[in-house]
């Protein structure tokens, strides 16, 4: 992470973007253990955790990402839906759900290091006045 307020939102973007890495590598995951018996579908809880963080603080947006403790804002890998099994086996993946997680997981990820590209780019804009 880049140590000045200038870069909030980057940092912000980085984080988010780390988050969306590792839930792609868990959905990978899921989708290798798809035949695996009693294997129950893992996520990554954290949009819950930046909401809540962004929805305790008052003031601007700005000031809203700029006092964010990203220290304490990490993914957190939960195994979701475990009493539910869609077969006899115990699983609980479906595989057609997991495919779309994905094509969504890297519609954000992409989504995320374009926003970083464009913020940079804002800096870079600014520095050369």
């Amino acid at each position: 992470m880049i140590g000045s307020n200038a870069f909030n939102f980057v940092n912000l973007l980085d984080k988010a973007a780390d988050a969306s890495w590792v839930r792609n590598e868990v959905i990978a995951n899921n989708i290798a253990n798809v035949d695996t018996p009693d294997y129950k579908r893992k996520d990554v809880n954290f949009e819950q955790f930046l909401m809540e963080q962004m929805t305790s603080g008052k003031g601007s947006i700005d000031k809203r990402v700029a006092n964010l403790n990203l220290a304490k804002l990490n993914p957190e890998i939960v195994t979701d839906l475990s009493e539910l099994s869609y077969r006899y086996d115990g699983n609980n993946v479906d595989i057609d759900t997991e495919s779309s997680y994905m094509a969504d997981n890297q519609i954000k990820y992409y989504t995320l290091l374009n926003s970083m590209t464009q913020e940079f780019n804002r800096l870079k804009a600014v520095l050369q006045k």
